[in-house]
């Protein structure tokens, strides 16, 4: 009996890592035919060309985030702003949108990587969120937060003197997933790392040395594209 056992357990152990691996590449393969189907589905909808411009498709990007795209339920997602604001405010996805005045035009975004996209981008201007939360004097920096510990900072001034928006919609859709639902930062005039996408939360600070993820690891700070992106 003893041997028996010794045998058996062996077997089940290879039977379960053998199940493992096949739904593992089952899933593997679900997941990669459901992306290319929303791919067909996004490129049959997405807008193609707006006042004369054409636009790359939202499959054009190339998928380079630090940890993968991010999967945020929008029933429970909430947008926290806060640090040196009169008012700490929460928002759901829906009030984030429905409360704020949305605006639409075409943003070219540049990878250091060497890629780029001329997208059509929705959403709301940043500078009319930190209206709404009352910025509290002696603040001079805004530093965004990501769902997967991104994050990346700006001067303040940088939102109160541009029309910045925080999109929702790229190319007349929904941000997809990949993409960075729910928001994605317009950072016109920035390199790419800067536009940091699954955005969960918006504090405003009086510390001008921040640093985000790529900036603490060599990137330049501002991150303009008229000068090189290593510091």
């Amino acid at each position: 009996m003893k041997k028996a056992a010794k045998l058996f357990i062996p077997m089940i152990l290879i039977f379960l890592s053998l199940a493992i691996c096949w739904w593992s590449n089952t899933e593997f393969k679900k997941r990669r035919t459901q992306s290319k189907e929303e791919a067909e589905q996004i490129r049959s909808v997405e807008v193609k060309e707006y006042k004369g411009d054409k636009l790359s498709s939202i499959n054009d990007f190339v998928e380079n985030s630090i940890k993968g795209p991010q999967h945020i339920n929008k029933q429970t997602y909430r947008l926290q702003i806060t640090g040196l604001v009169e008012k700490q405010s929460l928002y759901t996805y829906d009030e984030v949108i429905k409360e704020h005045k949305s605006y639409q035009k075409v943003v070219r975004l540049d990878c250091v990587e060497g890629w780029s996209v001329n997208i059509l981008w929705k959403g709301m201007l940043v500078s009319d969120l930190l209206d709404k939360v009352d910025v509290k004097p002696g603040a001079d920096t805004i530093i965004f937060y990501a769902r997967d510990g991104y994050s990346t900072s700006f001067p303040l001034s940088y939102m109160t003197d541009n029309p910045i928006i925080m999109a929702y919609e790229m190319n007349g859709v929904t941000i997809p997933e990949e993409r960075g639902f729910p928001f994605v930062l317009v950072a016109e005039k920035k390199w790419g790392y800067k536009w940091i996408k699954w955005i969960t939360k918006i504090e405003i600070s009086d510390d001008p040395s921040h640093r985000g993820f790529w900036e603490s690891r060599g990137y330049s700070n501002t991150g303009d594209l008229d000068e090189g992106f290593y510091d």
